[in-house]
């Protein structure tokens, strides 16, 4: 049986999903659904601006740059007199921003207070058998707290965060998926060809359909073949887990992740032959468009001398890797070690994924000793990472001089707020919004690693690794409040 894993908020504040109600369990009602509009609003269109906004601006999207910059904060805690006996307000848009800020504003943490801090934490037994963790300080790259920080660890999702920065290294974060459709010399095959989007949806396979019936040319009297083509990736579809409503197989040609309902993130049933039905779909769509269609799509590369004659392409790479960290999105992660491989001219199937991402990281000077990609989702148990990768990962792509690398932290979800920690450090005071972070999630396993500002302004990176628990709640209320801590949120470090 498949093990369990991380399943995302269905509605998470994001880019990709509506504002969800936010409830204190301090007095069992929807009290945080009366804070103040202002301070709400103001936090979620500031969130909101960091995670969809753009162009590049020198690493950073102009949005996000304008109000992290911001002097006054507005909103939130600032927003003026409360009355007595209401709840605490929410924290203010430039403290969700302030985890991005790469600045050194003063003082350098003490380590010595930080070990103190994190100390018992660590310790907590509902983090099971085994814990590792790294804090690093991203401006220096010094590491300032470690407890087996070159230990192998089983990452779960977080190994995403590695998936991410090498495929951003490799392909740039203006990259874009492209997927095909091309016509026979004689006129008489159209080819869909898929090029790995997950993400390719209904209305590109309408626009592809109705470019291509426009390149046929004639009254659509003379029919058509269609077939389709899936040869850009390589090896099994299915991941070694098996089939799993975690993910899909995994093809070069599908529609919606696969998905057969219409959510767009967390489990759900998938088809069993995601490039046969993205292929009868766009015959449908052909047909809509006035084209006929002789017979079933037939799976075959495009014969010699067809020509392109429609394209769709997905949206940037930095787009992609932003959702497939908010949301924790298995599918769109196993493309993007595909496409490296691609990339590193390395085969397109789990191991050439596996060798090309590996490539990568030794490239960006990240230490892989005793690390194994096994793949790119963190699906796979036999994966294998140390904190000090994850913290390493995350402060180069801290670094100004890489810019390419940033949607590796503006895709982190937001504590509190956004993806798969939009009902997470709810009842840590201080802290929803300070802290960006990815989760982990596998039966026994449980991880976190992000960033977050210390009491001294510095950004840090973290990652806290654990195996052997037996209450994922309980395990994840421990990492949340090992991150807090680094906040300095009620006097606990700094």
């Amino acid at each position: 049986m498949a093990e369990p894993v991380e399943e995302p908020s269905n509605r998470p504040s994001d880019p990709w999903g509506r504002i969800k109600n936010l409830k204190s369990k301090r007095n069992g009602s929807n009290t945080w659904q009366v804070v103040a509009g202002s301070a709400v609003l103001g936090l979620v269109v500031a969130t909101g601006a960091v995670l969809a906004a753009g162009p590049w601006d020198n690493g950073q999207r102009k949005a996000e740059r304008q109000l992290a910059a911001a002097e006054h904060p507005t909103g939130g805690v600032h927003h003026g007199r409360r009355l007595p006996g209401a709840p605490e307000p929410a924290p203010s848009a430039p403290a969700v921003l302030g985890a991005l800020d790469t600045v050194t504003r003063s003082a350098p943490q003490d380590p010595a207070s930080l070990r103190t801090a994190l100390a018992p934490l660590i310790a907590a037994p509902e983090l099971g058998t085994q814990v590792a963790a790294s804090v690093v300080d991203t401006a220096t790259g010094k590491q300032l707290y470690g407890r087996g920080a070159a230990t192998p660890m089983t990452p779960a999702s977080t190994v995403k965060i590695a998936t991410a920065v090498a495929a951003l290294s490799a392909l740039g974060p203006d990259h874009r998926i492209a997927t095909t459709v091309r016509l026979s010399e004689d006129g008489r095959t159209l080819t869909l060809v898929g090029g790995g989007d997950p993400t390719l949806d209904t209305a590109a396979l309408r626009s592809l359909a109705t470019t291509a019936a426009k390149a046929l040319g004639g009254d659509g009297e003379d029919p058509v073949r269609l077939a389709y083509d899936t040869s850009r990736y390589t090896g099994p579809v299915r991941h070694p887990i098996g089939k799993n409503p975690n993910i899909a197989p995994v093809t070069a040609l599908m529609v919606d992740e696969g998905r057969l309902d219409d959510s767009d993130r967390g489990p759900a049933e998938r088809s069993k032959d995601p490039a046969g039905d993205a292929a009868r779909a766009f015959a449908a769509e052909l047909t809509a468009a006035g084209v006929t269609v002789e017979g079933e799509p037939r799976a075959a590369r495009p014969a010699a001398g067809a020509r392109t004659v429609a394209t769709h392409r997905s949206a940037p790479l930095s787009a992609l890797v932003e959702r497939t960290l908010t949301n924790s999105d298995n599918d769109i992660a196993e493309a993007l070690a595909r496409q490296t491989a691609i990339a590193k001219g390395e085969s397109a199937d789990f191991a050439g994924a596996r060798r090309a991402v590996t490539t990568e990281l030794k490239k960006l000077q990240v230490p892989t000793a005793g690390a194994r990609l096994a793949d790119g989702s963190g699906l796979d148990r036999k994966g294998r990472v140390t904190p000090a990768l994850l913290t390493t990962l995350l402060a180069r792509a801290a670094d100004p001089e890489r810019p390419g690398l940033r949607p590796a932290l503006t895709g982190l979800p937001v504590a509190g707020f956004t993806g798969t920690l939009s009902t997470r450090y709810r009842d840590t005071t201080g802290t929803p919004g300070l802290i960006r972070a990815k989760t982990g999630t596998l039966t026994g396993v449980n991880s976190l690693a992000g960033t977050v500002v210390d009491p001294q302004g510095r950004l840090l990176a973290f990652a806290f690794l654990a195996s052997g628990s037996t209450v994922p709640a309980d395990a994840e209320a421990a990492l949340d409040t090992l991150a807090a801590a680094l906040t300095g949120a009620g006097g606990t470090a700094g």
